[in-house]
């Protein structure tokens, strides 16, 4: 089955930038959207980025000037790059697809920012 590939995730400092990527080990057809989520300990699940299949994106409020969604169609992958990281930031990151019938999610990528 088609899975999410999930890399660029890690350990850096505030103010230090990480840029994941997310790209399917398979085709996946009549996708709408596809989308970064983070989850931290205790918290809830929340959307913090997404990029939609016609290339309108949307930001979660607390990274908006900071992180910045795009596609390569060339490559088929997602990227995240996030610069000026604070350790409120500090969470697990999950590629979500949706598409016509069930999403997709990746198994996540631990980002930790720490001094």
């Amino acid at each position: 089955q088609v899975q999410l590939v999930e890399s660029g995730g890690g350990v850096v400092q505030p103010g230090g930038s990480l840029r994941l990527s997310c790209a399917p080990s398979g085709s996946i057809f009549s996708i709408s959207a596809m989308g970064w989520y983070r989850q931290a300990p205790g918290k809830q699940r929340e959307l913090v980025a997404r990029i939609t299949s016609g290339g309108t994106t949307n930001y979660a409020d607390s990274v908006k000037g900071r992180f910045t969604i795009s596609r390569d169609n060339a490559k088929n992958t997602v990227y995240l790059q996030m610069n000026n990281l604070k350790p409120e930031d500090t969470a697990i990151y999950y590629c979500n697809v949706r598409r016509v019938g069930p999403a997709y999610w990746g198994q996540g990528t631990q980002v930790t920012v720490s001094s």
